[in-house]
């Protein structure tokens, strides 16, 4: 088994399943279409992060390809390019509820399978020292939206619904069916 990420986040969600794969991550362009919806996004990367990695000559096992974005009222939250963008990110958040978009796809042989995971995230009320703060400790620089659910950003975050692994990087409950259905 083969995970095409090189997310620590998603390697110790991956452990929770099994610990008998290797990551080899993909190289793949990152970048959102015009009018493409945070689910086709995250499905298109998995896929082409999972399809990236077959090429390189594994045509018995099993890749695993994941993404996840964030989504405020439509608009897709990446990783924050810099102090600015992550503000207006924190901005957005603050005090409204987001969805975090997980793509995760199987890929064995001629079998492919996606699967699309969208969670709501609430956060409470943010102040200005609280989102400075934050960025200085550099936890949000690589990760979409600007935060992590299993970090610091915690403390943020008023309610959940859906999957927390999904919201972390990684659907297992998802996964583990579509590693199932492929065996």
């Amino acid at each position: 088994m083969i995970l095409a990420s090189q997310s620590p986040r998603r390697r110790d969600l991956l452990k929770l399943i099994t610990a008998h794969f290797r990551v080899i991550p993909s190289d793949v362009d990152e970048s959102f279409r015009d009018d493409e919806s945070p689910a086709d996004y995250v499905a298109r990367l998995a896929e082409a992060k999972a399809r990236a990695v077959a090429t390189k000559a594994f045509p018995d096992e099993v890749i695993i390809g994941s993404d996840t974005t964030v989504a405020s009222a439509g608009v897709i939250l990446n990783k924050p390019v810099d102090e600015t963008d992550f503000l207006a990110m924190m901005e957005r958040l603050s005090g409204t509820t987001h969805q975090v978009y997980s793509g995760v796809c199987v890929l064995r042989e001629t079998q492919c399978a996606v699967k699309v995971v969208c969670t709501d995230v609430t956060f409470r009320q943010l102040s200005m020292s609280e989102r400075l703060h934050y960025w200085q400790t550099g936890e949000p620089l690589d990760k979409a939206g600007g935060y992590g659910i299993q970090g610091l950003a915690a403390r943020f975050v008023e309610s959940i619904h859906g999957s927390y692994t999904n919201v972390v990087g990684l659907p297992l409950v998802e996964l583990e069916a579509l590693l199932n259905d492929a065996s």
